[in-house]
Parts: structure tokens; C-alpha cells; sequence
């Protein structure tokens, strides 16, 4: 896949967005394969083509993974938003969103002027970041403390079910009564926050797990499974291959289901 740089978040914005990664394109002859994994949170996607054009995209929450045939997208910026910040920011159900893309426009008056009036080549970065960190902040201060206390109770429920590994798994019942709300209060909050319910959230993290362990665990499946939170080998590789489309050994070895366009 393209190489992903961190870049550093800004303090504005750490308590809306984990992590910010940055991609410039290959040249055509090395451009590899666009794999887009499970993911339960949702992204802001800055991107420009080389026709010098840009675009501010959401990303929803992903359930299974995609293959894509490459693209010539010279500049990529991704900010992956915090369980419940989406929410409040998009003012929208994040159940609308799931395994969608879509313009930002769509979903919020004056985004277009987000990326107004082109930067000098190189400079697109800075110039939408500096601009993300006055208006994302601005979007949640418009929101009711009761939409802010509904965000927090999606931010500890995804934060306990990220925190369970092996044998320590927490049931989603004892999350609720540890939060002090009911099973099915937290499990609606969940899906409109995040758009899918905790337990379809806990199958997509354990994948996750996988993804960012297995190529040091190719040689022992069981001691993976039972570190990511599997029952067992068996389960792992048959979770896997729902949400990856391929199993374990396939994926790790780069062998692909086709690819699609974009």
C-alpha cells in the first residue's frame, strides 16, 4: 500500500481526532494496490488530483475491507475522528454514513470554503489543517450538552471495547453497568455515534488487531488469536475472512481478491 506518514495533531484538535496521516502517490509504474481495511471510526479525507483540484470527503465506517486498483491521487490528508466526534461535527446518524463516501458539502453548509482559493504546490497541507483547526472546534461548540454527554457515553463505550484482549474480555452487559446506562441505551447511543452496534464494533477492532500484528505472527496463528481475542485459530480465520474477503495466510502473502475500480 502507499506509505502513510504520521503527522502531528494539533492541540485544537486531539480531542476529536486520533491520528493524522499524510500520502503522496507512487509513480504509475510502482503504484500499488488501494486496500481499504474494516474500520469502525469515520475520516475526513483531504485530497488533491493532478489536475490541481482538491476535495474535503467523509469516509464512513467501513465493515469489510475493499481492493482497489491505484490511483494518481498526488496528495492524500486523512483525519481519523474520535468514537463520537463524528457525530457531533456531521450532525447526522453515523448509521447514514456506513460503507459510504461522500463530500463533506453534503453534510455541512460552507465546507466548500474549506478548500478555497488554491495554495501554491506543497502548501495544500498546511493551509486545510490550519483551517480544519478553527472550524472543526467552532462545529462542536454549536452542539447541546446533552448531544456532548451522548458523544462521551459513545467515547467510553469504544474506549472499553478497544481496551479487551485474550481471556480479559469485558461482556457489553458489564460495560453498560460499569457506564451506569442500560444494555440497549448504550447499544442505540453506539450506533447512532459510531454507526454500527458494539458487537459488530468488537468484531471489527479484533480484526484490526490482526491486521497490525500478523506479519510478526505468521508462524503462530493460535497464540494470535488468543492475543487479538478470538475463541480460537478457527474463529480468527473465519472472522477474518468475512471482513477481509481472503484468509490470514492469503493476505499477509499479498494475494488479493480482484480488484475493483475505485
Amino acid at each position: 500500500m502507499p506509505l502513510e506518514v504520521p503527522v502531528t495533531v494539533p492541540a485544537p484538535l486531539r480531542w476529536l481526532v486520533s491520528e493524522i496521516t499524510f500520502m503522496r502517490a507512487c509513480a504509475l509504474a510502482e503504484r500499488p494496490p488501494l486496500v481499504h481495511v474494516p474500520d469502525a471510526d469515520t475520516s475526513l479525507i483531504f485530497r488533491t488530483t493532478s489536475a490541481r483540484r482538491s476535495a474535503l470527503l467523509v469516509v464512513g465506517p467501513r465493515t469489510r475491507a475493499s481492493y482497489h486498483v491505484g490511483k494518481d491521487f498526488p496528495l492524500c490528508l486523512r483525519l481519523r475522528l474520535r468514537p463520537g466526534a463524528a457525530r457531533l461535527l456531521l450532525g447526522v446518524p453515523m448509521t447514514e454514513l456506513v460503507d459510504r463516501v461522500v463530500g463533506l458539502e453534503e453534510l455541512w453548509d460552507g465546507a466548500a470554503g474549506l478548500t478555497a482559493a488554491p495554495a501554491p504546490p506543497g502548501d495544500d497541507v498546511r493551509r486545510v489543517l490550519g483551517r480544519l483547526q478553527a472550524a472543526l472546534p467552532a462545529r462542536i461548540a454549536a452542539r447541546s450538552n446533552a448531544d456532548l454527554a451522548r458523544s462521551e457515553l459513545v467515547r467510553a463505550t469504544a474506549q472499553a471495547l478497544r481496551d479487551q484482549a485474550g481471556q480479559q474480555r469485558e461482556p457489553v452487559a458489564a460495560i453498560a453497568r460499569r457506564l451506569a446506562v442500560s444494555e440497549r441505551h448504550m447499544r442505540d447511543v453506539v450506533r447512532d455515534g459510531i454507526g454500527v452496534p458494539p458487537k459488530r464494533f468488537e468484531r471489527i477492532e479484533r480484526v484490526r488487531r490482526v491486521l497490525a500484528r500478523g506479519r510478526a505472527h505468521t508462524a503462530r496463528w493460535a497464540q494470535l488469536a488468543a492475543t487479538a481475542g478470538f475463541y480460537d485459530q478457527s474463529h480468527m480465520a473465519a472472522e477474518f475472512r468475512t471482513l477481509m474477503g481472503v484468509p490470514p495466510a492469503a493476505f499477509f502473502a499479498g494475494r488479493f481478491p480482484s480488484l475493483q475500480p475505485c
